[in-house]
């Protein structure tokens, strides 16, 4: 006697959300299949596909999570795999959600940290994807910022108390391991601010890839506890603003060692941590990050678009230093387009900005990089993209007369930059000498970017191979391995 297939049990909760949301199998199928885009994965369910779910069949590998993304985003409550009657899955792009409160920006962010300071190697080669960047900078632009983002009581005699989490009164005694529920301070925060330009000196100097590690070590067991610590108003919007910049830099050296797919989720998490702030103008220079790296991985109306979304999102509000940022990071994804006239308008906009700069102005400190030898810089890259190499040559050689040497990593890209476009004016013999000097620094960073800069050096040199000046720059190279 054969057995016969165990018998599949009903799913009646996916039903019962099913009927609330309004959805039918087809609808609901397409809204997984879309939101699955979102996130680079094609999955081509159908009506049937849900039909077998109802009959109680488990989807497989991440798409749990994106059906119950599916239902929160429609019926505005925060719903898991197992509400849905589905088998619970850790979601490979956790990470690209806007959170709906300071509480669920904080539970997505830290698990991220938690995971990129373990041994989860494949986190780091996940894919970027152009379309994960839709959802997050519209919410971000339609958005405003959190009513509230205090957490826990007032001190009162050396204890806190922390009722959100429904623990017990924890004293807090001198010398101690912050913890969660503990009370933040003002010191708290102005370390966080000191670490971050601490990792970013080292990030400029010696590349990503130096100490990236230890700066997601301490988001991880420094500032997490923080953000479940207990602070009022105005300690918890400059605590979100400090998260928020680490958070932002630690996609920054991610991105800097091409693990795009993880700098993706660090910088939608920063744009979130921002909007918890209250810092609109901080939310636009994420944007404006996120848009960096869609131009350098070469999907430029994604780049502008994001700019364009900073733009509105902030305003005609902010410093000058800041519109020029904007405007000239615009004019990069135009560039990448070979859009010259779009080009040109913007990098005149970002030009004009910084001539009403005055000394006096309130710069932010994260804008206050951007000054004449930055703004030379991003030409240099205008120029070249464009193939207007004469005019290239004027700014990149301009940026490097005015770039401090800590500024290393920077040096070394508007060094490229000046080789290609003297390589594009005939010049074999400069723009060997000048990509030799590159690849040198290149050799000596933990940069990814730096490496890939000096690739698409000798990718332009390939039809020159044979000339002897290519050929001792071939040599001078093959010696630093």
């Amino acid at each position: 006697m054969t057995e016969r297939p165990p018998q599949r049990i009903p799913n009646r909760q996916l039903a019962a959300l099913i009927a609330e949301a309004g959805f039918s199998n087809a609808g609901l199928a397409r809204r997984v299949d879309q939101l699955g885009l979102e996130h680079g994965l094609d999955l081509r369910y159908d009506k049937t596909s849900v039909t077998r779910w109802l009959r109680g069949q488990q989807p497989r590998g991440t798409t749990p999570a994106l059906i119950a993304e599916v239902f929160t985003r429609r019926l505005g409550r925060r719903l898991s795999a197992q509400d849905l009657g589905l088998d619970a899955c850790a979601p490979v792009y956790a990470g690209l959600e806007f959170a709906a409160t300071p509480e669920e920006a904080v539970d997505i962010v830290s698990g991220l940290w938690r995971k990129d300071s373990g041994s989860h190697v494949e986190l780091r080669k996940i894919a970027f994807t152009p379309a994960g960047l839709v959802v997050p900078s519209r919410d971000w632009l339609i958005g405003r910022a959190d009513e509230r983002v205090s957490r826990g009581e007032a001190v009162q005699n050396g204890t806190i108390r922390v009722p959100q989490q429904g623990r017990a009164s924890v004293p807090r005694q001198r010398g101690t391991e912050r913890g969660p529920g503990q009370k933040v301070s003002g010191g708290d925060i102005a370390a966080l601010r000191s670490v971050g330009e601490l990792f970013r000196s080292l990030d400029n100097a010696y590349g990503g890839g130096h100490a990236r590690q230890a700066l997601v070590r301490y988001l991880e067991h420094e500032a997490e506890p923080m953000l479940r610590g207990t602070y009022g108003e105005v300690t918890g919007r400059r605590l979100f603003a400090a998260a928020a910049d680490l958070t932002r830099l630690a996609g920054w050296t991610s991105y800097d060692i091409a693990a795009h797919g993880l700098a993706q989720r660090y910088f939608v998490q920063a744009l979130r941590l921002a909007q918890a702030a209250g810092d609109r103008a901080y939310g636009s220079y994420v944007l404006v990050t996120m848009s960096r790296q869609a131009v350098y991985l070469g999907h430029g109306r994604e780049a502008v678009q994001l700019t364009r979304v900073a733009q509105q999102g902030v305003g005609s509000s902010a410093p000058p230093v800041v519109q020029a940022l904007l405007h000239a990071v615009e004019a990069r994804g135009h560039g990448v387009l070979g859009e010259v006239r779009a080009c040109t308008a913007a990098l005149v906009r970002a030009e004009r900005a910084l001539e009403t700069a005055r000394p006096g102005d309130d710069v932010p400190h994260w804008a206050r990089f951007f000054d004449e030898a930055q703004l030379a810089d991003e030409f240099g890259h205008c120029h070249r993209d464009l193939q207007q190499y004469r005019s290239a040559v004027q700014h990149a050689e301009r940026s490097l007369q005015l770039r401090a040497p800590a500024y290393a990593r920077s040096r070394l890209f508007c060094r490229v930059v000046l080789a290609s476009a003297r390589l594009g004016l005939g010049e074999l013999d400069q723009a060997c000498a000048l990509g030799a000097e590159a690849a040198l620094q290149a050799s000596e960073m933990r940069s990814a970017r730096a490496v890939e800069y000096v690739r698409d050096f000798e990718r332009r040199l390939e039809p020159y191979r044979d000339a002897a000046a290519v050929r001792n720059y071939r040599d001078r190279v093959a010696a630093l391995g």
